[in-house]
């Protein structure tokens, strides 16, 4: 994962001096503008920001426009809204269509979209009707050719009919015993044509999990009872033989070893077939980084064997990439980075990655800037197919408030998973430092053990609307030079909760503790201790603003911290939300935290939904603040702030 994507997907942004930061974007953008004179538009997140669509449909020959109206008087809200999601002649209202014929195509097209809608939601008497400059679609000629002032008006017309409920159900042939419940299908319950399909492919699942590979619905009988509006369905179903795996194909690969491919998916011939399995090998290779698109498919029949042929395809992504950003900050001033990465060095996965730092440019004196770079190498497969080898060197000279501090660290270790929410990794690590703090200049060579444990079963790992996700970490440390030894564990927990069907409000929670054992704070080098405060812990206070401080003000860290926090994630559209929330957080110089000594912070943030995660934009006001700490704080960054 690269600088930016860690920032984007975990970091925050403190933005307090949001005129400035803007300000720079502006910046960046008319750079990009000067530097861009032969692009005609520009757009991003679905805003243009500049240019014009005319130049976007110069290629569209014998360009036609067209406005269209969707007249439904007798269906709900929630009705209107998919058919005009599932309507492309509103979806392209802004763009024309190649000519006459164009707009007859599309309008066709858009006819058998909409009555799938109403098939959809349950409405079997449903009846879609479609003008064109006033004359009905069925009525115009293939030739049609439509003339006069444009915007061709286009109307479209549904009455949607009556809802059908489910009726009298029937499993037959292998699915005879089971309950058509199971799977959705109850008599009075949703009839629309996408349950009745999901009900068929749940129990096609459910056959597979026993091994049979060939189960497959070989009827389907559904009437639709207008007198009675229900919909009656009988569903034949063929289970087939048990079977296992048979041999593993691989086409599509040209840099990645085919063997090595064959070997990731982790099919062993033989054994019992899971689709599971399948979908595991499938997520595995896509988590190589190094296939744009993995498909598995079983083969129609078995072997001579009685094992079941997969074959994968796959196609393969470029092996080099490449990367600069930066961050602005009235408080942090500005930071610049770039990285380079190989995804496939060697032919089997194998990634080497380079990156480097800069910040603080303008905020720091030229020589107190921070500086940070490394080189990362990884290795999947070393020890079975959910495994990786990692090894990496880092160097870091940074000056926060709290040290100076100047290190080179090597790591080198193992991660498993043990299954898709499962993780665990251990490393063996050497960091030699040079830290000035509170309590003055020291020189540290720490040998360590990382040991980690993550459990995720979220929905949705940028967005999460259920499910929760818990870790656990320990890193056993002994300071070489000095002696001392001491345990650092940490453990952190969050849960997601929709509060409703359609997921509009979801409530999460987190919660974090940590403590470090065996010895006293002054023995513990700076950058290990525990920090809170700022977007990504407590909003409202300066980044590590909360806990113990020296006689200048300056924070020195504790042995031990705890922070929680509640949002209630609020869909206003399906784009924009809204987030109040309240976090909590304190810092101890003992090994357990002081609950009594809890800084607040409450607040409220926007989210605006993007393809790759929420951009958040957080506003809080501390709600105990001390002398020194800041009135009020606002955070910028990508993804939820957990």
């Amino acid at each position: 994962m690269s600088v930016r994507e860690r920032h984007m997907s975990g970091g925050i942004a403190r933005m307090r001096g949001l005129p400035r930061a803007l300000l720079f974007v502006l910046m960046c953008s008319t750079m990009l503008a000067a530097e861009s004179r032969n692009v005609a538009a520009f757009e991003i997140f679905g805003i243009k920001l500049w240019g014009s669509s005319k130049d976007e449909d110069a290629d569209i020959v014998d360009p036609l426009r067209y406005a269209v109206t969707i007249e439904a008087t007798d269906a709900d809200k929630d009705l209107v809204k998919k058919l005009e999601n599932a309507s492309t002649l509103k979806a392209d209202e802004e763009r024309p269509v190649s000519g006459s014929l164009g707009l007859l195509a599309k309008a066709r097209s858009d006819r058998e979209q909409l009555v799938a809608a109403l098939y959809a939601d349950a409405r079997y008497e449903g009846i879609v009707t479609i003008t064109i400059q006033g004359k009905p679609l069925d009525d115009l000629p293939p030739d049609a050719e439509f003339t006069g002032p444009q915007p061709i008006p286009v109307v479209v017309t549904v009455t949607p009919g009556p809802k059908f409920t489910l009726g009298n159900i029937r499993l037959e042939g292998d699915a005879a015993g089971l309950a058509s419940a199971d799977f959705g299908l109850i008599a009075g319950g949703d009839a629309g044509s996408g349950a009745v399909l999901k009900a068929e492919a749940l129990i096609i699942r459910a056959l597979k999990q026993e091994g049979r590979p060939l189960a497959k619905v070989t009827g389907s009988h559904i009437v639709a009872d207008h007198a009675t509006s229900t919909l009656d369905v009988t569903l034949t179903v063929a289970a087939g033989p048990v079977a296992g795996y048979g041999d593993t194909t691989v086409e599509g690969t040209e840099k990645v070893d085919r063997d090595f491919t064959e070997y990731m998916t982790g099919l062993k011939r033989g054994r019992q077939y899971s689709p599971d399995e399948i979908d595991d090998a499938r997520d595995r290779l896509l988590g190589l980084e190094v296939f744009n698109s993995v498909t598995l498919k079983e083969a129609d029949g078995l072997d001579a064997d009685g094992n079941i042929p997969i074959n994968v395809q796959v196609s393969e992504r470029k092996p080099r990439y490449f990367g600069v950003g930066g961050t602005f900050s009235n408080t942090e001033g500005l930071g610049l980075e770039g990285y380079w990465g190989h995804r496939n060095l060697f032919g089997r996965a194998e990634k080497l990655r380079i990156d480097g730092a800069i910040s603080g440019i303008g905020s720091n004196d030229l020589g107190e800037l921070n500086y940070n770079a490394g080189i990362m190498f990884e290795k999947p497969g070393v020890v079975g197919p959910a495994s990786k080898f990692i090894a990496s060197v880092k160097t870091v000279l940074e000056h926060p408030d709290a040290y100076d501090h100047f290190s080179i660290k090597g790591s080198t270790g193992l991660s498993y998973d043990i299954d898709k929410k499962q993780r665990v990794s251990a490393e063996v690590a050497l960091d030699y430092s040079k830290i000035t703090d509170a309590f003055g200049k020291h020189t540290y060579l720490i040998a360590s053990i990382p040991l980690q444990y993550v459990y995720d079963n979220r929905d949705v790992r940028l967005n999460p609307t259920k499910g929760f996700r818990v870790l656990a970490y320990a890193e056993p440390s002994y300071d070489i030079l000095s002696g001392a030894a001491f345990l650092k564990l940490k453990g952190e927990g969050s849960a997601y909760q929709s509060i409703d069907s359609a997921s509009k409000f979801v409530l999460a929670e987190r919660v974090a503790i940590g403590s470090i054992v065996g010895t006293s704070l002054e023995h513990v080098p700076a950058d290990r201790r525990f920090y809170s405060g700022g977007g990504g812990s407590v909003r409202g206070y300066a980044y590590q603003g909360i806990g113990p401080k020296d006689i200048d003000g300056q924070p020195i860290g504790g042995l031990s911290f705890f922070e929680t926090s509640v949002e209630m994630r609020i869909a206003v559209t399906d784009t924009v939300g809204i987030v109040p929330f309240v976090d909590a957080g304190t810092v101890s110089t003992q090994s357990f935290p002081d609950f009594s000594d809890m800084k607040v912070g409450a607040g409220v943030g926007v989210r605006y939904l993007t393809p790759f995660g929420p951009l958040r934009v957080d506003a809080a006001i501390p709600l105990n603040r001390d002398p020194g700490d800041p009135r009020f704080g606002i955070y910028a960054g990508i993804g939820q702030a957990f």
